[in-house]
């Protein structure tokens, strides 16, 4: 009798172990479900102000962040800034930070800004439609049809063109290499 009540109890504990390794195991493929979806293909968002301006924004893939929903994670990024009075300016980057709410972005690694005769490239720029300015940074080289200058930042008011080019350290200077100069002169 001894015997029987051993095995029934065995049994059981085997039975009912085998249940909660199942429940377990669905509880983590609804977890990689959720997460999957929050992927977004084929971005695009486009945003105009009160003068006219237009800014429009793509992506190859789109993550929408979890802690602020109005913040979109991008890769394969390319911007158009077309200002009604002015020249557009391209921007592309590998990566980008777009904030939904009121348009700002961070682009980030192999960042390129073509506007005019003009080329900057960086790996960080903030770019921001209400303050109009584009902030470009780190390994930054700024090439137009005279010159190629290599800085740290860059700084760049939209509507006007101003441009602001400085180091970080205030002992060190910007670099300035004329593209006619060959060496010889």
């Amino acid at each position: 009798m001894a015997f029987f009540f051993l095995c029934l109890i065995i049994f059981l504990n085997n039975k009912f172990f085998k249940k909660k390794e199942i429940v377990q195991t669905n509880s983590v493929e609804n977890e990689i479900n959720t997460y999957s979806s929050n992927i977004i293909k084929d971005v695009k968002y486009i945003s105009k102000d009160s003068k006219g301006n237009k800014y429009t924004i793509k992506a190859l893939t789109g993550e929408i962040d979890y802690a602020d929903t109005s913040v979109i994670f991008l890769t394969n990024v390319s911007a158009l800034i077309e200002l009604t009075d002015k020249n557009s300016i391209k921007i592309v980057s590998d990566f980008g930070k777009y904030n939904t709410d009121n348009f700002n972005t961070i682009f980030s690694k192999n960042v390129i800004v073509d506007y005019l005769e003009n080329r900057i490239t960086g790996e960080y720029m903030d770019f921001s439609i209400n303050r109009g300015t584009m902030f470009i940074s780190n390994n930054v080289i700024y090439t137009n049809v005279d010159n190629t200058l290599n800085a740290d930042v860059v700084e760049m008011n939209i509507k006007t063109k101003d441009t602001k080019i400085s180091m970080y350290d205030e002992n060190k200077r910007v670099n300035i290499k004329s593209k006619e100069y060959n060496g010889n002169n």
